[in-house]
């Protein structure tokens, strides 16, 4: 896998915007698919960066649509992609839609000549996300997928220590990553999902998901696997930039339609060995991304919704990097400003679609798996 998401010589934080008014003309943006995410993420993102001029809003209602435009004050209301790419002077898409809309959505927008940010999980399968990177590549667009883990300062360091050889080779690589996202696979509301209190007792956003978005399989793709696991898989390829080459996988299904407990052993092209557990249903109290990679020369122990992370080598002192605030553990905007910086090429495209792919070749493999009880090799 030949994956280009470093950061430019000019600084670790070149994935955020100066804060100094753009030096070149307003790159025009669109949202697909308006609802909980894009309007509490991108939305924000592109209304506060120098660089960005918002200038459609999509979602599958007129009324809607002309809603959300009205409250944000952005200038078009369109209810498909083929509106949305008919609008004059468009430079890039942010598609926040269900994951059904994605293949269709990105292929329209890349057909168009425009940028595209995608939301996870890329597509519902490897073959549609391999076609959409192959596209983007052809057409000279950028195409990200939206995963704000790869932006955290931690993220580049880890990365940077195993490109190093500081690790030594990878044996084994082991991850742990629970979120509250269990109700919404049961279709629950908002007020149900949170109701429980503890580490998710969220404010009520501006829009909340749709019932069906995560719990119908043929709009979400499937559950745990699909809207969680997405971000953990992407995350290896971010770190390691070594193939899955074999995955098997057992769900539990919790007696609804999609999983919510899912445990995957892969195997990757550079003979690492990976553990992923992952749940949608953790205790109101805590949720976990435990990440420990283990080389010959040494481990690395991270612990993303905490912020925390250390490097221990074999030989020599441990290494404790500072802890992440807050607002940096999980930095939501990130993704809408890399992509216009990497369209302004003041940065790198750090999330590139061959991350989305290369977790689409893990969930499909998974899914696979666990339905038929067999190990999956990947081509």
């Amino acid at each position: 896998m030949n994956i280009s998401c470093e950061t430019p010589a000019s600084g670790e934080a070149a994935h955020i915007y100066s804060g100094k008014p753009a030096d070149k003309a307003l790159i025009n943006c669109g949202i697909l698919g308006a609802g909980w995410w894009s309007t509490t993420a991108h939305l924000p993102a592109l209304q506060q960066n120098p660089r960005a001029r918002l200038l459609a809003v999509q979602k599958r209602s007129r009324a809607a649509a002309e809603k959300v435009a009205r409250d944000f004050h952005v200038e078009h209301a369109v209810t498909s992609v083929e509106e949305m790419v008919g609008i004059p002077g468009l430079d890039a898409v942010i598609d926040g839609s269900t994951p059904n809309m994605h293949y269709h959505n990105a292929r329209t927008c890349l057909e168009h000549g425009l940028h595209v940010l995608m939301e996870k999980p890329m597509t519902l399968t490897a073959a549609q996300a391999a076609e959409l990177v192959e596209l983007a590549r052809k057409k000279d667009r950028h195409l990200l997928i939206s995963c704000p883990w790869h932006y955290t300062s931690h993220a580049r360091a880890a990365r940077r220590l195993i490109a190093e050889g500081q690790l030594g080779d990878l044996k084994m690589i082991s991850v742990l990553f629970t979120n509250f996202s269990g109700g919404l696979y049961r279709g629950r509301t908002w007020k149900e999902l949170f109701a429980a209190g503890g580490d998710q007792n969220y404010v009520e956003p501006y829009l909340v998901p749709e019932i069906h978005s995560y719990s119908d399989p043929a709009i979400a793709g499937g559950g745990q696997i699909f809207c969680q696991v997405s971000h953990a898989a992407a995350y290896l390829g971010f770190l390691t930039g070594s193939d899955p080459a074999e995955v098997f996988a057992h769900f539990d299904n919790a007696e609804i339609e999609t999983d919510v407990y899912d445990a995957l052993c892969l195997k990757l092209r550079n003979g690492c060995l990976v553990t992923l557990a992952s749940t949608g249903d953790p205790m109101p109290t805590r949720r976990q991304f435990e990440l420990r990679v283990f080389g010959t020369g040494g481990m690395l122990c991270m612990e993303l919704w905490e912020g925390t992370m250390e490097f221990h080598p074999r030989a020599g002192t441990v290494q404790t990097f500072p802890k992440l605030d807050e607002d940096a553990i999980y930095p939501l905007h990130a993704p809408a400003h890399n992509l216009l910086n990497a369209i302004a090429g003041t940065a790198a495209n750090q999330s590139p679609g061959e991350l989305g792919l290369y977790a689409m070749k893990i969930i499909e493999a998974a899914s696979t798996s666990a339905s038929s009880g067999r190990n999956v090799m990947i081509a």
